[in-house]
């Protein structure tokens, strides 16, 4: 069984242990998340060169390949891959193990990505691309939609989840979600077993892919330490969600009010998890409903933009309202909501 802060503050306040005890269990629990996770990412100048660095070599090796570097041949491009993986492990590795935790996970970061050029070389050499034929380059799989690149992505994902078995490093997560937001959209053709797809088709995939990565998400926040590893999962699982609804044409009226309600319930989430990506992508659709209000069903309204300015000044006035009052929102959510939920908040928003 897994226990939370507030389970053992529950219990210390039950009386089965005493608060000295309870102070003693926190501090060497803290201490030992300390000793075994990365580091939050800081934006300082030597974190700012360390990730731009880091991104710099991923997209040279993938994003930036052009024809001639395809021109190796299937063989010379696998051997380079494991090459670049086998040199930037072994580095991240050492960097690891003397403490430098966000550039050698990054280095790690850099070896995991060179699963799809690795299993590119594979594909190109054994002709295995499928029914759906060779997509192009490499450097089309940063761009295109094909069936064809699933096994990458597959790959990409199998290799982070092995790197994380070993290494806490939450920008691992973020090629894995990354690789799981393409997959959203390369799995139309073999979920409707056809080769040219529509618009529809990807649509209705992304929201229910979207919704799966969300459901991981949640258990990930539920299970671990630290909350940066849910937080790539959290984006790209409403970008997939939340782009798969927003993209619904002729909608009715009616459709796009419940759509105008969803964002604001991702705005109640926002609050309750305390995840800002929710409030950020729930404020996106309310401005869109807005917008279309105005250009549509209020467009020759006198009216409309008055009532619209109130609108949001009774908005930031609740705004005003709520952060007088958040250290007793706070504490009311502590005490009222399952201890379900309570867990998918961060332990300084459970007051």
């Amino acid at each position: 069984m897994s226990y939370s802060d507030h389970d053992l503050r529950a219990a210390a306040g039950a009386g089965a242990i005493s608060s000295d005890d309870l102070q003693r269990l926190l501090t060497y629990l803290q201490s030992r998340v300390r000793a075994t996770a990365a580091p939050s990412a800081k934006f300082d100048a030597a974190h700012l060169l360390w990730y731009a660095g880091a991104l710099i070599v991923i997209g040279a090796m993938g994003l930036f390949s052009t024809v001639a570097f395809s021109q190796m041949g299937g063989r010379a491009l696998t051997a380079c891959a494991l090459a670049y993986a086998v040199a930037f492990g072994l580095v991240g590795n050492h960097l690891w193990r003397r403490d430098l935790r966000v550039p050698g996970g990054l280095l790690i970061a850099i070896a995991v990505s060179m699963a799809p050029l690795a299993v590119y070389g594979v594909q190109e050499e054994l002709g295995w691309w499928g029914k759906f034929g060779k997509p192009g380059t490499v450097h089309d799989f940063y761009i295109w939609i094909k069936g064809s690149w699933l096994f990458m992505e597959l790959a990409t994902i199998v290799a982070g989840a092995i790197a994380l078995r070993f290494y806490r490093v939450p920008f691992i997560v973020a090629i894995i979600s990354v690789a799981l937001w393409f997959m959203s959209m390369d799995l139309t053709p073999w979920i409707f077993n056809v080769s040219h797809f529509d618009w529809e088709m990807r649509r209705i995939v992304s929201i229910w892919f979207g919704l799966g990565i969300l459901v991981i998400a949640w258990i990930v926040d539920y299970t671990s330490d630290s909350r940066d590893f849910g937080f790539w999962l959290h984006l790209f699982g409403l970008l997939a969600f939340w782009g798969g609804i927003t993209a619904t044409d002729g909608a009715t009226e009616l459709g796009k009010a419940v759509y105008c309600l969803l964002n604001v319930g991702l705005l109640a989430i926002a609050v309750i998890i305390v995840r800002r990506a929710y409030a950020a992508f729930g404020a996106i659709g309310i401005t869109m409903y807005l917008g279309h209000l105005a250009d549509v069903v209020f467009k020759n309204s006198l009216l409309f933009p008055f009532a619209l300015s109130l609108i949001g000044v009774a908005v930031v006035a609740v705004g005003l309202a709520y952060h007088r009052k958040q250290k007793v929102i706070a504490e009311w959510l502590g005490a009222n909501l399952p201890p379900a939920v309570l867990r998918l908040r961060p332990q300084e928003a459970a007051v």
